[in-house]
């Protein structure tokens, strides 16, 4: 048997079928809606498969379903119908979530542990160890639809799941089918960071702490031996870029709320720990420690910090050491080692503004202060005033709301860090930066505040995420690092200067591939530059779930960088689906966290591209953005958007505080819309456009010299990684459900350009991979997609039934809204990485 039949049989046998066998649970369970409902789904999953082969529309779909199939008559019931089978499908899309998780170490099994038995430790990968870290940034990105206490019915599903449990399987299934999925109202920004510290304390507290001590045990050194090697940040509550419900209140309150959940992870351990360390000599040393935990989890004015509570484990460490024969030494290192991880704060909480926000704060602050009109000033000028003077403007003095609560933002730094450690508040993040002032803004608006320079303990992280922004990088960069103030400052940041580039807005502004080879030449141009002037660049990418924005592979990705891009750092955002799918649970999490402290070892072995390469390379870029433009700028491109897919009924899904525009404008344009919808959009109805779009014209154009594009796809493994992100994108592609499209009056011809392409990209890259169908090379993954895909057909047809109807705009438009928006849920939740 073929090592792929071998797979397939483990996923029927661990996945499939347990998902088959819990299903029927399902279906019969005491509740007749739900055992009636039941009946119904394969048979609409069938008829939806019949008719789509047949070309025929979801309309159509429903309509003969209704009438063959069920005693539906009046309107009313026919919604009651529709939106029962919504909410059932909802819930077979949670049963097979937790099967395939609960199966997850069976199929994921290779990583540290691995790594150390297969390589020798030498004082070179003591080193790596030493001097390498990764982040993994939480944020508020709304794509992820499981409320908490659905998150909580799928923690106790998974685990009944993994030991058969049949009576708690059906206790939870009965549980699910009562539990609402939805939200009566949009979260609030804290709400969304509760909901994610609910992460920290109860996943990665536990993962990231055992990891680190396995590392530090291995390679026999103490537990403070680099505590940046498994770093947590945190979004929530302090990205306010277009989210104007994000105030400086707001950025107090999560910051507290962070501090409370990680002295809650120390009380509780250090409760489990004082049952062994129970010895005459540090029972008053642990005692103390302990009643000074709890004060710091009940009374807000209570200060503890993260160097108190290592001073007191050092000591009993000592202790244990001299008298007691170092006896559960292993279990005091593992709690000093998580100490050092989180400190006081648990997660760095970064602040992110739009770089325009600032020019308009500056602008009113420089006015008020110095009489200075900003916009008559020269960019000379406008650098000397931001980094020769300095005041200390007085929020309440200013009647715009947004340049108050900026500086009251800006002045909360220093007491949140003298709070919760230096790590707490460490770094401020300028979106859409394309200037030089765009990042000097960020430093005038700190000594602009009253901060002296040796208060000033904060990294100025520029987000290049645009086409023009990446473009002006090398220049900006430059620029600041011959400014002497600028120079100062860095030095007194150890040398290093923190750079964001933006996946999703660069998917967006400029297609699949050029977006990710720009980032990747930026990578390279800013590191080069970085060298030169001895400085450590440390990049953070701006990463989504799907391909289209940064996810897919990103293991693969790191790994293949190579040695022209600085790698001593990976930093990382994850949201929404990806820290429930990716990062959910204590095997996923500690899966992939060593996936990523390889993949930087791996990096280093990479070779860097000839110059040929390279060259087809760009131009294998230039041709699929010329692609990806054309549609971009075609005069449908935004009708289609708003048309023929969910985009404007994004936002009433109320799963996230943020808008899905940057400005609160009636007319669609695209630089304001969010990738999230964007993107999010095109999966909705299977197009997936983002994720390949210009792939197929730029390999068609080589097909004389195709030899030259299967060289480049063996010599780079950054473009292997970029092509079988583009076929993930493409496997959950399904044009047949919009078909019907093609005869549409205005957006036929547009619908049928858009599948050219895909047609067009899915020869040239099977052609390219050697492979006869998509993911024919990762049977698994392949299996779990159409799995997915196989349950949530109903619910798409089901969708794409209400979307036609709304066109007609009749009476009944506001319940076919609704319908289409109850489809969301179900939808994004089976892609896992939609949006």
């Amino acid at each position: 048997m073929k090592l792929s039949e071998v797979k397939l049989e483990k996923f029927r046998n661990l996945i499939t079928n347990k998902f088959l066998i819990y299903n029927s649970l399902f279906t019969n369970l005491p509740n007749e809606n739900i055992k009636h409902t039941g009946v119904y789904v394969p048979l609409l999953q069938k008829m939806s498969l019949d008719y789509y082969k047949q070309k025929l529309s979801p309309d159509q779909v429903i309509t003969d379903f209704l009438k063959q199939h069920t005693t539906v008559k009046t309107t009313e019931e026919k919604f009651d119908f529709l939106f029962r089978m919504v909410q059932y499908i909802e819930r077979q899309v949670v049963l097979f979530d937790s099967v395939e998780d609960a199966a997850f170490s069976e199929f994921n099994k290779a990583g540290i542990d691995a790594f150390f038995e297969n390589n020798k430790l030498d004082s070179e990968t003591i080193q790596h160890f030493k001097n390498f870290g990764v982040r993994v940034v939480f944020t508020a990105h709304p794509t992820q639809f499981y409320p908490n206490t659905v998150q909580g019915i799928m923690h106790q599903l998974r685990e009944a799941i993994k030991i058969d449990d049949i009576q708690q399987i059906d206790k939870s299934l009965q549980q699910l089918a009562f539990t609402p999925f939805i939200n009566k109202e949009k979260p609030t920004p804290f709400q969304e960071a509760k909901s994610i510290i609910f992460y920290l304390r109860y996943v990665y507290y536990q993962t990231l702490g055992r990891l680190y001590h396995k590392i530090c045990d291995r390679l026999e050194v103490e537990p403070d031996f680099n505590p940046q090697l498994l770093q947590l940040g945190f979004w929530p509550g302090g990205d306010r870029d277009g989210n104007p419900f994000v105030h400086a209140e707001t950025t107090q309150d999560v910051a507290s709320e962070l501090r409370t959940s990680i002295m809650k992870c120390y009380y509780h351990h250090l409760k489990w720990l004082m049952k062994k360390i129970s010895f005459r000599k540090t029972e008053t040393l642990l005692n103390n420690l302990k009643q000074q935990l709890y004060r710091q989890i009940f009374q807000e004015e209570a200060s503890l910090s993260a160097q108190e509570i290592l001073a007191t484990l050092e000591e009993v460490k000592a202790i244990v050491i001299t008298n007691y024969n170092s006896l559960f030494i292993d279990e005091i290192n593992d709690f000093i080692g998580r100490v050092h991880l989180f400190g006081a704060h648990f997660a760095s909480l970064d602040i992110r503004q739009d770089a325009s926000i600032h020019t308009q704060v500056i602008t009113e602050i420089v006015q008020k202060e110095f009489n200075l009109n900003w916009k008559n000033l020269n960019e000379d000028q406008q650098v000397e005033l931001l980094t020769q003077h300095e005041t200390k403007a007085k929020p309440g003095e200013y009647t715009n709301e947004l340049t108050s609560d900026t500086l009251k933002n800006v002045q909360q730094v220093q007491s949140l860090q003298q709070k919760n450690g230096l790590k707490s508040v460490h770094r401020y993040i300028i979106s859409n930066a394309e200037k030089i002032t765009d990042v000097l803004n960020v430093y005038g608006l700190f000594k602009f505040s009253g901060y002296k320079d040796k208060d000033l303990n904060i990294d100025i992280v520029p987000l290049f995420e645009t086409m023009q922004g990446m473009s002006n990088a090398h220049h900006v960069m430059k620029s600041l690092y011959e400014n002497k103030t600028y120079q100062s400052h860095l030095k007194a940041r150890q040398n290093e200067q923190h750079i964001m580039l933006g996946f999703s807005d660069g998917t967006k502004d400029g297609g699949y591939l050029k977006a990710n080879w720009e980032i990747f030449k930026t990578k390279e141009t800013l590191t080069k530059l970085s060298r030169e002037y001895g400085i450590s660049v440390i990049f953070f990418d701006g990463r989504g779930g799907p391909p289209a924005r940064g996810g897919g592979k990103t293991h693969q990705f790191y790994a293949s960088q190579g040695p022209d891009i600085e790698n001593k750092n990976i930093q990382l955002t994850i949201q929404g689906q990806t820290i429930t799918s990716v990062f959910g649970t204590h095997e996923q999490a500690s899966y992939n966290f060593e996936q990523l402290l390889l993949s930087g070892i791996k990096s280093n072995q990479s070779k860097a591209l000839s110059d040929r390469l390279k060259t087809v390379m760009g131009d294998l870029s230039d041709l699929s953005y010329q692609k990806y433009l054309d549609l971009k700028n075609h005069e449908l491109f935004t009708g289609y958007l708003e048309n023929m897919t969910p985009l404007k009924q994004y936002g009433a899904t109320n799963i996230g505080s943020r808008p899905t525009k940057r400005k609160p404008s009636a007319q669609l344009e695209l630089k304001d819309l969010r990738a999230i919808p964007f993107v999010g959009s095109w999966s909705m109805i299977r197009q997936n456009i983002p994720g390949y779009y210009g792939l197929g014209t730029a390999l068609e154009h080589y097909k004389d010299q195709f030899e030259m594009v299967e060289e480049l796809y063996q010599a780079s493994d950054f473009f292997k990684s970029l092509v079988h992100n583009s076929i993930m994108s493409m496997k959950k592609t399904y044009f047949p459900l919009t078909a019907y499209m093609a005869e549409h009056s205005t957006y036929g011809v547009f619908w049928k350009d858009l599948r050219e392409e895909y047609l067009l990209t899915k020869k040239w890259v099977l052609q390219l991979t050697k492979q006869n169908e998509l993911m024919e090379n990762e049977p698994r993954a392949r299996q779990s997609i159409s799995a997915r895909e196989k349950i949530i057909l109903p619910l798409l047809s089901i969708q794409q039934h209400a979307l036609i109807q709304m066109q007609k705009k009749d009476a009944d438009f506001d319940t076919y809204e609704k319908l289409v928006i109850r489809c969301l849920f179900g939808n994004i939740n089976a892609s896992r990485n939609s949006a």
